[in-house]
């Protein structure tokens, strides 16, 4: 395990210098997966860790992105609007955290399902601060041709995702973490030992925001304009559960990895059956609960692949 969160981190980086001298095709795929994997890391921190079954990342993200459009054009600088957008939302999640997070199981799960859905109309009603309906639009930033700002914007969604799993790997490192896998075990019992569950599950929400909200900042720039049925949609609340699920739920470098295959399925396959996208999602999360419960980490999928890899070793000897 220690191996592995070193090389994966290796492997990732140099996944990045690669992408960064590709066509702006790679770079916006490349893009797309540092976002993804940076709001599977953000929902990783509560519901991998402490086991609470979050459906707030649109929330979160749909927020920042807002935060960051609507300082922009009231001319403030991008990166201080991406800084302050990613703070107001985790200030945001931690004073909702402290409201919803007495709650467990479904409950929890569909209290914070809603809060996307009220910022949405929110955001809908306030026309003269958010545009509305119409959307809003942010101004372009002077990056220099296509191709440069394709690069930039890759790079600045790099930050955010080494960011997040920076940020994931000193949690489980930490008292936090420890805490927090506490709660997901047994909550109860890990009162009564002492843990302050209130305490580590707001911080992990605020955490969980802060990412979200780094992303959606970036995203808005990226695209130039946002509206509430873009950066509030459901699926960004569900694609991050099944790319922790993919990856492994609970594990610091889990969710990367199964951003990485989710974007392959999204593009090879998924794509060419938009009409049934939704239905698949749905049997996707069924099967990784009941057969993948721990994702690509799962030791029994890992036994496999070392039985694979001995028997390719030993057809190899015969051969020879």
């Amino acid at each position: 395990m220690k191996v592995r969160n070193f090389v994966i981190p290796a492997v990732l980086v140099l996944l990045g210098l690669l992408a960064w001298q590709a066509d702006n095709y790679v770079l916006r795929l490349s893009t797309t997966v540092c976002m993804y994997a940076a709001l599977a890391t953000s929902w990783n921190l509560i519901g991998g860790y402490a086991g609470y079954p979050s459906f707030a990342t649109a929330a979160f993200f749909g927020l920042g992105a807002y935060v960051a459009g609507v300082l922009q054009t009231h001319g403030l600088a991008f990166g201080w609007a991406w800084t302050a957008a990613a703070f107001f939302v985790a200030f945001f999640a931690g004073l909702l955290g402290r409201a919803i997070l007495h709650l467990r199981g479904h409950y929890f799960a569909i209290a914070s399902l809603v809060v996307a859905d009220v910022l949405r109309e929110v955001s809908n009603s306030w026309t003269s601060l958010t545009g509305g309906g119409m959307g809003l639009n942010l101004p372009l930033l002077k990056l220099g041709n296509v191709n440069q700002q394709a690069q930039f914007y890759f790079a600045a969604m790099l930050v955010v995702a080494a960011l997040a799993l920076l940020l994931s790997w000193h949690v489980n490192r930490s008292r936090l973490g420890w805490a927090l896998r506490c709660i997901e075990q047994n909550e109860d019992a890990a009162l009564i030992i002492g843990v302050d569950a209130r305490r580590a599950k707001v911080t992990a929400f605020a955490l969980s925001g802060w990412i979200a909200g780094a992303a959606g900042a970036v995203y808005a720039s990226w695209v130039t304009y946002i509206d509430p049925t873009d950066v509030f949609d459901t699926l960004l609340s569900v694609k991050p559960i099944i790319m922790a699920l993919l990856g492994g739920v609970g594990t610091v470098t889990g969710p990367v990895i199964g951003a990485v295959v989710y974007l392959g399925l999204e593009e090879l396959l998924w794509r060419n059956v938009l009409e049934f996208h939704a239905g698949l999602l749905g049997i996707l999360v069924v099967l990784l609960v009941l057969f993948l419960s721990v994702g690509l980490h799962d030791a029994r999928l890992q036994r496999a692949f070392v039985w694979v890899r001995s028997r390719l070793g030993r057809q190899g000897e015969v051969n020879a």
